[in-house]
């Protein structure tokens, strides 16, 4: 069982930058598949970004492409996203994911293990 811990959320003026990092603990992080999501008050929690199992591909949604970008290292079981730009829009708190399969899917059912949550509040 992977246990996941999302860290480096917090509050940011409009067209800021934040890094979000998650730490993984368990046996075999660079067998998963590694997403991040996230979930606005009274909406749904949606895909954000994923990375495969070597790092060597990754995915966005469209709402943050050329914006966020995802990275992992295998060594220090690490995943991070680096968000620039920031927009009041990207408020929500941030989870990040693994995934047993080797590629990325954006559908929150495909995950197997769940970080706790960090919340990102960008203010106008």
């Amino acid at each position: 069982q992977v246990q996941l811990v999302e860290s480096g959320g917090g509050l940011v003026e409009a067209g800021g930058a934040l890094r979000l990092s998650c730490a993984a603990s368990g046996p075999a992080f660079s067998s998963y598949s590694m997403g991040w999501f996230r979930q606005a008050p009274g909406k749904e929690r949606e895909f954000v970004a994923g990375i495969t199992r070597t790092g060597r591909d990754t995915y966005y949604a469209d709402f943050v492409k050329g914006r966020f970008t995802i990275s992992r290292d295998n060594v220090k079981n690490t995943v991070s996203l680096q968000m620039m730009s920031l927009e009041p829009e990207d408020t929500a708190i941030y989870y990040c994911a693994a995934d047993r399969w080797a590629v990325i899917r954006i559908t929150r059912q495909a995950y197997d293990y769940w970080g706790q949550g960090t919340q990102v509040t960008v203010s106008s």
